[in-house]
């Protein structure tokens, strides 16, 4: 009989989904990566100074990388994850844009359907990790 708990769980994916978001907050900050994520910004959401598309490029690493550390730290658990779905929802456009135009972006362009259903998958897997363990066993 195994003693694994639902908090156990819990952990070790809060570990995998901040090495994930971690990871590739830290990616935005490779200037060939930079570049193609700037590009991958609609034109209709691009801007000049502070929200230029390299702006928000490194913006978006960094609220990566500050998600996937918060997952970590007991006290921002839930408020990280809530930040961290609110962020794919946010980046979506860039991906969708991205997925119209495989013939500009290669293989970053993954199609659209996938591509939905990879964040939903993210945000359902973020979301089992910080439901507190006492609303889980209601």
């Amino acid at each position: 009989m195994s003693s694994v708990t639902l908090t156990d769980l819990q952990f070790v994916l809060r570990i995998l989904l901040a090495v994930v978001f971690i990871g590739a907050g830290v990616t935005h900050f490779l200037p060939s990566v930079q570049r193609t994520m700037a590009a991958m910004i609609p034109p209709r959401l691009r801007s000049t100074g502070i929200l230029s598309p390299r702006a928000l490029v490194v913006f978006t690493g960094l609220c990566e990388i500050a998600g996937g550390a918060g997952l970590l730290y007991r006290p921002l658990i839930v408020t990280s994850g809530i930040c961290l779905i609110v962020f794919l929802a946010a980046v979506f456009p860039a991906n969708a844009f991205a997925a119209r135009h495989p013939e500009r972006f290669g293989r970053v362009a993954i199609p659209l359907v996938p591509r939905l259903l990879g964040q939903a998958l993210l945000v359902a897997l973020i979301a089992l990790a910080i439901v507190p363990v006492a609303a889980a066993q209601v």
